[in-house]
């Protein structure tokens, strides 16, 4: 190595060392590899040399170059690894440490959907339902097929469901859009008579003020012997006037169209349109779906639809809860913001409670 290139060598080593942190190394990086670096200026001098000389000087050059590279990214690693632990011993955490007092008066909460979830809980339970769980990723049968929902329905559409790599029986599996899913393997694994809600989140591609990509669902579903529209109709007005407590509250049954029931019905109940005041007024609000099981559904669940009969029910957790207390935008419910926590959550344990009308 010639002696231009030997300094050039001990004095950019020497300035890595005495680099201190990432700025520093930059700078030293710069002034020796950057576009008006020394060693960039040497490269730039080869094309004026003789081709003999050329050769062996530009081979020393490239060498040297190889060699700072891998000195400055060594320097680096060592100063990433020294920032890191400063960064670490400055944010360490002490769980030793008493937890942050809450706000002055404030207290720790129920959140307004758990809170919904118990009062559901609660009131169906008192009928004598049972609550059951299952999986948020399911088979295209249990979330569509079985419940009468062909190929060519809406819902199946991409724009409507978010489907997931792999498959289930030869089906793309989805994150499920209704808590139906748990109603078929109900069925399919126990013996009627049967009497379930199942709540739980649900996932479909819409956002806005009134809807989410993941949301609060429950349905219900009983199965027994001479099952009639008066058994639903007698069950869904019950709940209604317990949940809102509203023991006169109007409640209105009109035909609808929902594949896996048949007949099916939207349920409605009186409001004031103008007020938003639930029970007053002469206009009606829609508030859930419902209908008798279709005879397929219960055909593909291995039950004979001449012994047994059915009905099932559905409706947004978030939706009740949004005309319970007034709300007007579903976003803050996930939006963790302590203020609207504070003023909407329940107390920790206190119980959920059974209005008249149970």
């Amino acid at each position: 190595m010639s002696d231009d290139l030997a300094e050039l060598a001990t004095r950019t080593e020497a300035e890595l060392a005495a680099a201190a942190d990432l700025r520093a190394l930059d700078a030293v990086r710069v002034a020796t590899l950057g576009k008006a670096g020394a060693l960039t200026g040497l490269l730039k001098t080869l094309g004026a040399l003789p081709p003999e000389e050329r050769k062996a000087r530009g081979a020393a050059v490239n060498a040297l170059k190889t060699r700072l590279e891998a000195a400055i990214e060594a320097r680096r690693a060592v100063l990433e690894a020294a920032a890191l632990d400063a960064r670490l011993a400055a944010e360490r955490l002490d769980v030793t440490l008493p937890p942050r007092p809450f706000a002055p008066g404030g207290k720790g909460g129920i959140h307004p959907i758990s809170r919904t979830i118990e009062e559901l809980t609660a009131i169906f339970g008192a009928m004598g339902f049972r609550v059951v769980e299952g999986p948020d990723i399911e088979g295209d049968w249990y979330n569509f097929a079985a419940l009468n929902i062909p190929d060519h329905h809406p819902a199946r559409q991409e724009q409507d469901t978010f489907y997931l790599p792999g498959e289930t029986d030869g089906r793309r599996t989805v994150l499920r859009t209704q808590t139906s899913p748990l109603q078929i393997r109900t069925m399919i694994g126990q013996e009627p008579p049967i009497r379930i809600i199942a709540p739980g989140r649900t996932y479909r591609a819409d956002h806005d003020a009134t809807h989410s990509p993941m949301f609060h669902q429950v349905e219900g579903l009983v199965i027994d012997r001479g099952i009639t529209l008066g058994h639903l109709k007698g069950c869904l007005t019950d709940f209604l006037r317990a949940f809102f407590g509203i023991s006169d509250l109007p409640v209105r049954f009109r035909s609808s169209y929902f594949p896996f029931t048949e007949p099916s019905m939207e349920v409605d109940i009186g409001w004031n349109r103008k007020t938003g005041e639930l029970g007053a007024g002469t206009d009606w609000l829609e508030i859930l779906g419902s209908g008798m099981v279709h005879p397929r559904v219960l055909a593909n669940c291995g039950l004979d639809a001449r012994e047994w009969q059915g009905f099932a029910f559905g409706m947004g957790i978030e939706r009740i809860t949004m005309l319970k207390h007034g709300m007007a935008d579903l976003r803050p419910f996930f939006e963790g913001d302590t203020r609207w926590l504070s003023h909407y959550a329940s107390t920790p344990l206190a119980a959920a409670s059974l209005h008249e009308g149970v």
